[in-house]
């Protein structure tokens, strides 16, 4: 049996052999876990879907028979806690196995899954669960996660309107009166009949950082696994039977990319470590155990892997490698050919979108270049008045509806309870993405920068005023700016720039002070690492501060 993706999916090549467009054929009630994973179960029952290796050290092999299984027992655990279709559910649970079952299950629900990084802050949660109206949170008890939860809990249903009670659901040890995944689990039936759910309803909240304002809940609804077909196979090189990794947190969008959606819809098992610390070494020989045949990893990993002895490794089933999320630097990419022979290809998007720009499987990688459009959009540059500027010339990355009664599939349907920005995003009719590239007549892409200040760091895009409210909370700070600042290791880092209250002196001790202020009330990759104390900062014409030109004195001095 080949991957279930060719029934849905369908390429339109054009003379030279390329593809020129992809159609889709599916059913207004198409939903992921029933129509593909349910279908293995039953097809393929031993089918291999997932492979977790456990922060132990210990492997498991979830075949598609016992994630059905595990999903309609979930599912019906959720339905004895009163949740239901259209429900919101938030999921704490790192690299978790159970993450995969619970998002499974919430899908057959047809409730909304809020995938969350266990990185994020107690405050951070709490704002999630009043703008979604969560009905649960499922975590992990690990670190300080747990305690970050209920706090937030108890912060969220005293804002709450209708004051209704947020459960806590703990996966591992006990954590106070939490309920217990495991045992709620064993008691729920393992008979689960179809929920009806529509291609139209909400299925997942990403929240993503913006330049203004607290971060924002993309929605994407139940069409959107079917958009990473092309992902998984023409980006990741995911073959029928083979196995995928890569390496992502479940909180966050690179996730759904390439641990869960196209890759099952493509047939690859998926593969998830569940590591605490993480060491070169340990995924070279992870690659090797598991005869991993497609790979994708942001920048700063490669970075780590290229200083390892690749002598003492057998890659030889490693077939295909991919990268996303920041730049990535020349010389990484080419030791890494030097030393396996194969080539990293680059793919670009957002966490509003599928994967809009890639080097695809058999297409040359070149230098620089996050590559070809994909035949999924149709993708243009454009510029300030939304013309299409030429080869070679600067523009905007927007995208024009092929059909324009329609969303394009793959493209989130709107922001949480924000119509106005999502009408912004869509101005003239075309989604603006707010980055800027260059593309050559080849059709080569690259990438130069936002359009706008979010900060990319080690493949995390972090707002510049969620950082700047909390260290304008210090009572030394007057007033500051949080710009990106370039970073061999990161990409780019997140520098404060500072101006001191009058009472207050610069010094190493103060710089110090602060960056622990901040980590406290962030997560962990918001802080500032670099802190530069000034006496002005550069103003627009209109006396806005300007990180834009912060940036640029940065670059020039780098």
């Amino acid at each position: 049996m080949t991957g279930l993706y060719t029934e849905f999916y369908k390429e339109i090549l054009d003379s030279n052999g390329d593809i020129k467009d992809i159609s889709f054929s599916y059913g207004r009630n198409f939903n992921f876990a029933y129509d593909i994973v349910d279908r293995y179960a039953l097809e393929e029952p031993e089918k291999i879907a997932l492979i977790h290796k456990s922060t132990d050290g210990k492997v498991r092999k979830f075949s598609f028979a016992e994630l059905k299984r595990l999903s309609d027992k979930a599912a019906n655990m959720l339905i004895d806690l009163g949740i239901g279709k259209k429900d919101s559910v938030m999921l704490l649970l790192k690299r978790r196995f159970e993450f995969w079952i619970c998002i499974l299950a919430l899908h057959k629900l047809g409730a909304v899954a809020i995938p969350t990084s266990h990185m994020v802050s107690a405050t951070d949660i709490a704002e999630r669960l009043v703008l979604s109206g969560a009905k649960a949170v499922i975590c992990v008890n690990s670190d300080d996660i747990c305690h970050k939860v209920s706090d937030a809990i108890k912060d969220a249903e005293d804002k709450a309107k209708d004051k209704e009670k947020i459960e806590q659901i703990v996966v591992g040890e006990k954590f106070n009166s939490a309920l217990m995944f495991d045992k709620l689990l064993e008691k729920a039936s393992d008979k689960l009949l179809r929920v009806e759910t529509s291609v139209d309803n909400d299925m997942l909240y990403y929240f993503t950082s913006g330049t203004n304002g607290a971060p924002k809940a993309v929605i994407h609804d139940y069409s959107y696994p079917l958009s990473h077909i092309y992902t998984a196979k023409n980006w990741h090189g995911a073959s029928c039977d083979g196995v995928h990794l890569t390496v992502a947190d479940s909180g966050w969008a690179k996730s759904a990319w390439g641990k869960l959606y196209g890759q099952w819809l493509v047939g690859t098992a998926v593969l998830v470590y569940d590591y605490e610390q993480f060491y070169a070494w340990d995924i070279l020989q992870l690659l090797q155990e598991e005869k991993v045949t497609s790979f994708c990893a942001p920048p700063t990993i490669y970075k780590y892997l290229v200083l390892e002895d690749f002598s003492k490794y057998d890659l030889s089933s490693l077939k295909q490698v991919t990268t996303a999320g920041e730049p990535m630097p020349i010389e990484v990419s080419q030791k890494f050919t030097e030393k396996t022979g194969l080539i990293i290809r680059e793919g670009f998007g957002q966490t509003e979108t599928a994967l809009l720009i890639c080097t695809p499987v058999g297409k040359e990688q070149i230098s620089g270049s996050i590559g070809l459009a994909s035949p999924l959009y149709d993708i243009r540059l454009v510029d300030e008045a939304g013309k299409e500027v030429p080869d070679g010339s600067e523009g905007e990355i927007v995208i024009f509806p092929k059909d324009k009664s329609k969303k394009p599939l793959g493209i989130f349907k709107g922001y949480l309870g924000d119509e106005t920005l999502y009408q912004e995003i869509w101005d003239g009719g075309i989604y603006h993405t707010r980055d800027r590239a260059i593309k050559d007549k080849d059709g080569n892409i690259f990438f130069l920068g936002r359009n706008d200040d979010v900060i990319k760091s080690s493949g995390y895009r972090i707002g510049p005023s969620e950082v700047e409210d909390v260290i304008m909370l210090h009572p030394a700070v007057f007033e500051c700016a949080v710009t990106g600042f370039p970073s061999k290791n990161r990409g780019t880092l997140v520098k404060a720039s500072i101006i001191l209250n009058k009472e207050y002196e610069p010094s190493q001790q103060l710089s110090n002070e602060i960056q622990d202020f901040v980590r406290e009330r962030v997560a962990l990759y918001k802080y500032p690492r670099k802190i530069c104390f000034v006496k002005e900062l550069p103003r627009t014409t209109n006396g806005k501060i300007s990180r834009a030109q912060i940036r640029k004195m940065d670059y020039h001095q780098k």
